[in-house]
């Protein structure tokens, strides 16, 4: 494509990531290609320069510079996925009809390509999910690359659009578990400390870290955006650490992971907001626990909650733990039949 163009988004393409947007119009385009075209401004939403991460909505303009007619594709190309990786990535199914596919992803497995996630994540293995579609499944929100569990795959444009509507209108639910360091006080309740990314992250966005803000500072932060995180405290261990149920009412980046470090109980194995050492910190302890217990990050994707897009009837999907964790709450000598699916019940 010669010159630069400005296009609009359709009403027909919804609302998506802007990468995504690129791979749709312009599939000769990799990953790598469109986030170096955002970190050197030739791409800009509506006059403003523009990140890959960025949400467009149909009347969005796009600045679209010159782009090559063909480019080597960011992810393997049809039938190049490897036989280990197939039998991986179907293994992880854990319920699929026509319209969508609900996954246990793997901890270590990134949901996509980007900075620093290497060319092996799930958007890349979906050639393997395809099941008799001409077309690959498609993602309608990630899990960060330490995380597990259950993760949306919708099989078509429409029902994507739908899930994503959905997602956006907190029309589903989603309850992590986690282990933290330390015992909170009181046992269950909210956070609603807003986020911002801390200066400093790389430039690509690797190394990205969010900082918290008190809610009664939002104004002066423009940057930072309102979350809310709702816990309960399922199991404790003496004052030394605690099986956490986590509800996130917003989707922000690395939210659990802020909220529960800004309260003095970091997720166990996060050295990216808890530290690694096992000396207390404040209310709690370091995010390391050392001994028989694994440096993984101990956080989990356990189950969601919809309303099948087509069928419209109410859905839960439960996710079993990773293997790490999993040995840990062997270790502990916990159960996961021995705790309430829903904690949050008293909500309603």
């Amino acid at each position: 494509m010669s010159g630069v163009k400005l296009l609009t988004v359709s009403a027909d393409e919804g609302e998506q990531r802007l990468d995504k947007w690129f791979k749709r119009r312009f599939p000769q385009i990799s990953q790598g290609h469109v986030e170096k075209m955002c970190r050197t401004g030739q791409v800009r939403i509506d006059s403003a320069r523009a990140k890959a991460s960025d949400r467009v909505a149909p009347g969005m303009v796009i600045r679209v510079p010159p782009l090559p007619d063909t480019e080597a594709p960011s992810r393997p190309a049809e039938g190049r996925v490897s036989a280990a990786d197939t039998k991986m990535i179907q293994n992880a199914v854990l319920w699929k009809d026509e319209h969508i596919i609900i996954l246990n992803k793997p901890a270590g497995l990134p949901s996509q390509g980007g900075s620093g996630q290497g060319d092996r994540h799930v958007d890349g293995l979906t050639e393997a999910l395809k099941f008799g579609y001409k077309e690959r499944p498609k993602l309608v929100h990630r899990l960060d690359k330490d995380t597990s569990g259950v993760l949306m795959l919708a099989r078509t444009d429409r029902v994507a659009r739908a899930l994503s509507e959905a997602l956006r209108n907190h029309h589903t639910r989603k309850i992590y578990w986690a282990l933290v360091a330390g015992v909170p006080n009181p046992r269950q309740g909210s956070v609603k400390y807003g986020l911002m990314k801390a200066p400093g992250h790389g430039r690509g966005g690797e190394g990205e870290k969010m900082q918290c803000v008190h809610p009664a500072k939002m104004a002066d932060y423009p940057d930072a955006k309102r979350a809310h995180t709702d816990f309960f405290t399922l199991w404790f261990l003496g004052t030394r650490m605690s099986w956490m149920a986590l509800e996130p009412i917003t989707g922000r980046t690395h939210q659990l992971r802020a909220h529960m470090a800004e309260l003095g109980h970091p997720i166990i194995g996060d050295g990216k907001y808890g530290g690694s050492a096992t000396e207390n910190l404040g209310d709690g302890w370091g995010a390391g626990l050392g001994g028989e217990v694994s440096r993984k990050l101990h956080l989990h994707a356990r189950s969601l909650t919809m309303q099948h897009p087509i069928t419209k009837a109410m859905l839960t999907f439960t996710a079993p733990l990773p293997d790490h964790m999993a040995k840990t709450w062997k270790l502990l000598d916990w159960k996961e039949n021995d705790v309430p699916a829903d904690p949050f019940e008293f909500r309603k």
